[in-house]
């Protein structure tokens, strides 16, 4: 398979890459995301009673204008006694499956964060190269400062399960990714065994979380694009959300949420964001409403995707021109700040909440609004015009 992938994808324009035929981890479809920090959790953990957490524990087997942050206080279980203002964000007994995250990053790990602070229990799944690298930091503490919580707890990961979304079931596996060094030692990794072993382990879960892609050509124009790698990006970052709900749908608890990750390239011309890439993402949306209608109708699953906007990760870099869309969205978004990938994670939990119990189908945009404008503000042309500019 390819060379490159988005790893810590949902690519709001992103260029990331791992391998082809060993992506997918953190992302989604590269998700541009920026180290998850205490900061920015407004009207999530400020209504959440956040109990204490215990520090993380290895419960796996085998497993212009400057940023502005926004600050939020979560109440500790001393202070959930005390009358909550305003409409609380609860996930207390709900349990998450994150699929997509292998550091502290991007957006797989703001969201798993945000789902934390409002109280569900957190379990993951890791694109198998990247499993034992992601297991020891967890273990060394590298990622315990990204951990912290509103609450001054640590984020707990319940477990973490090895996983490439690109194989439904062992016979789909190739002999050579078999036969692969970095896939030795790992087992029941594909989706259908990741889903059998949630359900052995767990039962049932609440939210489940798509947050990965892969496009081994992304970098190309898509004139320049080959079928392999256009049909790579479609499988890695679209297919893979079907069979991912497909196979975890029987575990998912009756008025459950389902949340994938999307970039506006599906529906507005990125250049640079090529190999199939924009209409992998386009795909995606497509079948998040057909997906909204076929798990809303069987099981009561609400079935959404966040449309987020750039931001800088590990995963973003691997296009190369993440810090020109920032420029961009800073100089042209009706909102001129920086977005956060706990911003990202907040607008997870609030669809994942009961808050949102009349939400599916729909593609949310989390990017300071930058998808409803129709011109570049900061082109010449509009030089003499009296343009609005933040001013704080």
């Amino acid at each position: 398979m390819a060379t490159t992938s988005f790893y810590g994808l949902q690519i709001p324009l992103s260029r990331s890459c791992l391998p082809s035929s060993q992506r997918i981890t953190d992302a989604g479809a590269v998700a541009l995301g920026g180290k998850s920090k205490v900061g920015s959790w407004n009207k999530l953990a400020s209504v959440r009673h956040v109990t204490s957490v215990q520090p993380f524990q290895r419960c796996f087997t085998s497993s212009s204008t400057k940023p502005v942050k926004i600050v939020t206080k979560a109440m500790s279980e001393s202070s959930a006694k005390s009358p909550v203002s305003g409409l609380p964000i609860d996930l207390k007994g709900k349990r998450a499956f994150i699929a997509g995250v292998a550091d502290d990053n991007g957006y797989g790990w703001a969201i798993a964060k945000s789902l934390a602070a409002a109280g569900a229990e957190i379990l993951v799944g890791t694109w198998v190269p990247a499993l034992n690298i992601f297991e020891s930091s967890l273990r060394r503490g590298k990622f315990d400062e990204s951990r912290v919580l509103p609450d001054g707890s640590l984020m707990e990961i319940t477990k973490v399960y090895p996983l490439d979304a690109v194989f439904d079931n062992p016979e789909d596996v190739p002999e050579d990714i078999k036969a692969n060094k970095r896939y030795a030692g790992s087992a029941k990794w594909t989706v259908q065994e990741v889903a059998e072993s949630v359900k052995e382990d767990f039962g049932s879960i609440d939210i489940l979380v798509h947050s990965l892609a892969n496009g081994p050509e992304v970098t190309k124009p898509l004139l320049e694009t080959s079928r392999k790698g256009y049909l790579a990006a479609i499988s890695a970052s679209s297919y893979s959300y079907v069979s991912l709900l497909k196979h975890f749908l029987p575990i998912v608890n009756p008025g459950g949420s389902s949340i994938s990750l999307t970039y506006i390239a599906s529906e507005r011309i990125i250049p640079g964001y090529g190999g199939g890439m924009s209409s992998a993402k386009a795909a995606l949306e497509s079948d998040t409403r057909v997906l909204a209608f076929e798990a809303g109708r069987k099981r009561k699953i609400r079935v959404n995707t966040i449309s987020a906007g750039p931001l800088r990760s590990r995963a973003a870099k691997a296009i190369g021109f993440i810090d020109m869309m920032i420029d961009y969205s800073l100089a042209n978004a009706p909102l001129q700040k920086e977005l956060s990938a706990e911003e990202v994670g907040n607008a997870a939990a609030f669809l994942a909440s009961p808050l949102a119990s009349a939400i599916t189908g729909t593609v949310l945009y989390v990017d300071n609004g930058l998808n409803a404008m129709g011109v570049g503000v900061d082109s010449p042309i509009f030089k003499d015009l009296d343009i609005p500019k933040d001013q704080h």
